[in-house]
């Protein structure tokens, strides 16, 4: 394989690691239940998953991943709890989830 051809089949195999890598990095910094809700509310669906997810995991201590009708009930209080909030600095923590996390 000439010199150029493997320089384009590495740059591709190191872009495909890099985009892969994406999400992982996004769950480590994701700050969970501590995200203000003027970040929520920017973030896209998939990354507002990610943050509740964490959140959910943060409050029950469990780390394996809640049902995905829990991380939908919660996401639709915390939606809630942002759009009507005066201090878009709340953090979504503060959306009132009892019953739901329990």
């Amino acid at each position: 394989m000439n010199t150029a051809r493997w320089s384009a089949v590495a740059a591709a195999a190191l872009a495909v690691a890099l985009l892969s890598g994406c999400s992982d990095v996004e769950k480590a910094l994701n700050q969970g239940g501590d995200t203000k809700c003027s970040d929520y509310l920017t973030q896209n669906a998939d990354t507002q998953r990610v943050t509740i997810t964490k959140f959910i995991k943060q409050q029950t201590g469990n780390d394996h991943e809640p049902p995905g009708t829990q991380v939908d009930l919660s996401m639709a209080a915390v939606q809630s709890l942002c759009q009507v909030q005066a201090n878009k600095d709340t953090p979504v923590k503060n959306a009132n989830l009892l019953g739901i996390l329990h």
